[in-house]
C-alpha cells in the first residue's frame, strides 16, 4: 500500500487548521457584544409589556393569555428596580400557590430554558423559548410520556423565578422573560455567561411539600 505523499501533509494540516478556525470564530462571534444585545432582548420585551404589572395575588388571577406582564423581583442591584417579564399560556383558577417560605416551599415543574439566541441550555421536556414570540394559545407543545417534572425549592433559583412562581397557581404554564439583573447577574454560572437573559416555558406542576 503506498503511504500519503509528505508533500500534502503541509496542505492537509492547513485545511484542518481552517475548519478549526472557522469553527472558533463562529463561536465567538455567536457571543460578541454579549451584554448589549441581552439587555436589547429585556428592552424590546419591556416594551411590549407597556404598563402591565402584576403586584398581587388577585392581579395574577385575571392576567390574560398570551398578555406580558412585570413583576418586580427583589434582584441585589444598584442599577433600580428590577422585573422579570411574564406570559400566562395556561391558567388554573383552582391551583394551589407554593409559598416564598414555610411549608409550601418545595414544587415539581416542567421548563425549557434558552438564551437570546433561541439556543437550549436547559429543560426537562422540548417547549417554546425566546424567539417564539406568536405562541398559540392553548400551546401545541406539550411534555410527554417521557418528560418527568423537576423538584425544587421556591427560594433555591433565580430571582425572576423565585418571584414569578409565588403568583403561579399548579396546573399553569408561563413563559418567563429574565433580565441578567434578575437572573445569575454579571457574574454567570456555569456554562451560562454573564450578562445573560434568561427565558423559561415553565409549567408548575405540584406542589411537593
Amino acid at each position: 500500500m503506498k503511504r500519503p505523499s509528505l508533500l500534502f501533509l503541509p496542505f492537509l494540516l492547513f485545511l484542518a487548521g481552517v475548519f478549526v478556525s472557522c469553527e472558533e470564530t463562529e463561536e465567538v462571534g455567536k457571543y460578541d457584544n454579549w451584554r448589549e444585545r441581552n439587555e436589547a432582548f429585556a428592552d424590546s420585551i419591556k416594551t411590549l409589556t407597556g404598563d402591565n404589572y402584576v403586584a398581587t395575588m388577585e392581579a395574577a388571577d385575571r392576567m390574560e393569555l398570551g398578555k406580558l406582564y412585570a413583576i418586580q423581583t427583589t434582584a441585589g442591584t444598584n442599577t433600580g428596580e428590577q422585573y422579570v417579564y411574564c406570559k400566562k399560556l395556561v391558567k388554573n383558577e383552582t391551583g394551589e400557590r407554593p409559598l416564598y417560605s414555610g411549608y409550601h416551599s418545595t414544587v415539581s415543574a416542567y421548563y425549557y430554558g434558552t438564551l437570546i439566541t433561541g439556543d437550549k441550555f436547559d429543560g426537562n421536556f422540548e417547549g417554546y423559548g425566546s424567539l417564539d414570540r406568536n405562541i398559540p394559545i392553548p400551546p401545541q407543545k406539550k411534555e410527554t410520556e417521557f418528560d418527568s417534572p423537576t423538584t425544587f425549592t421556591v427560594t433555591g433559583v433565580v430571582p425572576g423565578w423565585t418571584w414569578a412562581l409565588q403568583y403561579m397557581r399548579t396546573g399553569e404554564r408561563w413563559m418567563l422573560y429574565i433580565p441578567w439583573q434578575s437572573g445569575y447577574g454579571a457574574a454567570g454560572k456555569d456554562a451560562i455567561l454573564g450578562y445573560t437573559a434568561l427565558t423559561f416555558d415553565l409549567m408548575l406542576d405540584s406542589i411537593v411539600e
